[in-house]
C-alpha cells in the first residue's frame, strides 16, 4: 500500500528550510509520527517531528551553516530543536535500542529507517513522509491506519517491556483513533504485563489518563481497561461507568463534557475526599482539582432540578447556580448531574437549562466588605457572616433587593450578633 501527503503544512517555507539544512552531505530527513498519521486520517496535524540520519552534533552544525537556531533540548537522546521563522521543529536522529529498562532505554544512533521504526510503539505511529509527501511504511502501518486498528509493532510484550506506559497508550490511542475491537494480541499482552504500571510515575500516568478520558471512544475503552484489570491500577477511586458513558453522550451538546477534570470527577463520582485521592494519584494541577470539586458541588444543586421534573427550572434557580458557582462550574455541575441522571441528550429539563446557563448573565453581588465597613460593621469575622446573610437574602428575593436594602440586611444581621 502506498500513500502521498499533499497537506499545506508540508510545503511551509519554514519546514522546507529545515529539510534544506538536514539533507546535505548524504543525509536524509523525514517527518514522522503524529503529523503523518493525523494528516492521513484527515485530522489536524499539530506538532511536526522530524527524523534524520544525521547525528545530533551534525544537526547542530548543519543548522549553524544554514542560519537556523538550534537548541539541544534532548541532545543525549538524539533530539535537537531547530527554530526557523519563529517555528520550532524537533529533529531526532535515527536510533536503535541497545538496552531497555521498562520506562527508558539505552540507545545508539544509526542510519536504518527500518530499525528506527521497529523501536516505536504502534504501526500507525511509524509512518514517515519525505519533503515531497511520499509516505514510507516500514512496518505495515498504512493498512492498520486505514482500518483504525491500533497494533503494536512486532511482539507486544517486547514493546511494553521497553516502556510500561505503552499499556496506557495502547488504550488511549484506541480511544482517540481506533475503530472496532481492540487488538487481541495487544489486550493479552497488556493484561499479562499490567503489574508493570506500578513502576511508572504518577505524572506520566496522569498525562495519559487526561488524554484518554477526553477521547471520542473513552467510555468503551475504559470498560475494556476495567475488564483487563487496568483501571484499578491507575485510578485511586472509580465508580460504575454508566454515568461516564452518559457524560460522553453529551459531547455534541457541550464541549465541556470533554474536559478531563469533569470527566474524572464523573468517573470518580465520590465525595471531596475521593476527588482529592484521584487528584493526588494522577498528580492533577491545582486548577484541575478545583474544577473537579466545583463541578461536584454545583451538581448537588442541579440534581435537584432533575428530581423536580417535569417542572422547568426557574430563572431564579438558573441565576442562583451561576451566582454561587460561576459559569464554568455551573455548566460542569449541570453536566455532572445530567450524566448521573442517565436521561440522555434530549432531557426536557437539563437541555433547556444548559442553554440558559450559557446565555444568562452571572449575577454580580452589589455589596462589598468595604460597603459594610463604611456602614459601621466592625472589621473581623462579622463582615463575612453579614455578607453571607445578605447574599442569602438577595437570592431569596430573586436577586431583586438593591444595594441599600442589602446593606440594611447585612448591618441588621451584624447588629443582632453583637
Amino acid at each position: 500500500m502506498t500513500a502521498r501527503i499533499t497537506a499545506d503544512w508540508l510545503h511551509e517555507p519554514a519546514l522546507q528550510a529545515v529539510f534544506d539544512a538536514l539533507e546535505t552531505d548524504g543525509d536524509t530527513a523525514r517527518v514522522v509520527g503524529g503529523a503523518v498519521r493525523n494528516t492521513l486520517l484527515g485530522l489536524p496535524a499539530t506538532d511536526i517531528d522530524i527524523s534524520t540520519t544525521a547525528e545530533p552534533s551534525a544537526v547542530m552544525e548543519k543548522a549553524a551553516a544554514h542560519g537556523l537556531k538550534a537548541v539541544p533540548t534532548g541532545f543525549d537522546h538524539g533530539t535537537v530543536t531547530l527554530v526557523t521563522r519563529g517555528t520550532p521543529y524537533e529533529v531526532t536522529s535515527l536510533r536503535e535500542d541497545v538496552e531497555t529498562h521498562g520506562r527508558s532505554a539505552t540507545v545508539r544512533f544509526g542510519r536504518s529507517w527500518q530499525h528506527d521504526a521497529e523501536r516505536r510503539d504502534f504501526t500507525m505511529n511509524a509512518l514517515y513522509c519525505d519533503r515531497h509527501g511520499i509516505v514510507y511504511d516500514p512496518v505495515g502501518g498504512l493498512p492498520d491506519l486505514q482500518a483504525r486498528h491500533v497494533r503494536f509493532i512486532g511482539d507486544p510484550r517486547l514493546r511494553i517491556a521497553e516502556d510500561y506506559l505503552r499499556i496506557l497508550r495502547f488504550f488511549r490511542f484506541h480511544a482517540q483513533y481506533g475503530a472496532g475491537d481492540l487488538d487481541a494480541a495487544g489486550i493479552a499482552a497488556v493484561t499479562e504485563l499490567r503489574d508493570g504500571l506500578a513502576g511508572l510515575s504518577a505524572e506520566r500516568i496522569g498525562m495519559e489518563m487526561r488524554k484518554l478520558v477526553s477521547a471520542p471512544r473513552a467510555a468503551e475503552t475504559i470498560q475494556a481497561m476495567r475488564d483487563a484489570g487496568i483501571v484499578s491500577r491507575v485510578l485511586a477511586t472509580h465508580s460504575g461507568l454508566r454515568p461516564f458513558r452518559d457524560l460522553r453522550a453529551l459531547d455534541a451538546l457541550a464541549p465541556e463534557a470533554c474536559s478531563p477534570a469533569l470527566a474524572l470527577a464523573v468517573l470518580s463520582d465520590g465525595g471531596e475526599a475521593d476527588l482529592d485521592d484521584m487528584a493526588d494519584h494522577l498528580r492533577l494541577s491545582n486548577a484541575e482539582r478545583k474544577r473537579m470539586k466545583a463541578a461536584r458541588s454545583a451538581s448537588d444543586i442541579a440534581c435537584g432540578w432533575g428530581e423536580a421534573r417535569p417542572a422547568p427550572v426557574s430563572d431564579t434557580e438558573i441565576r442562583r447556580l451561576l451566582f454561587l458557582a460561576g459559569r464554568e462550574a455551573a455548566i460542569d455541575g449541570l453536566l455532572h448531574a445530567w450524566a448521573n441522571a442517565g436521561t440522555g441528550p434530549e432531557d426536557p429539563v437539563f437541555l433547556p437549562a444548559l442553554e440558559r446557563l450559557r446565555e444568562a448573565e452571572v449575577p454580580v453581588f452589589p455589596v462589598t466588605g468595604k460597603d459594610l465597613l463604611a456602614a459601621g460593621v466592625p472589621a473581623g469575622p462579622g463582615i463575612g457572616e453579614a455578607l453571607a446573610r445578605a447574599q442569602a437574602a438577595w437570592i431569596d428575593s430573586g436577586f431583586s433587593l438593591d444595594r441599600a436594602a442589602l446593606v440594611a440586611v447585612a448591618t441588621g444581621a451584624a447588629g443582632s450578633r453583637r
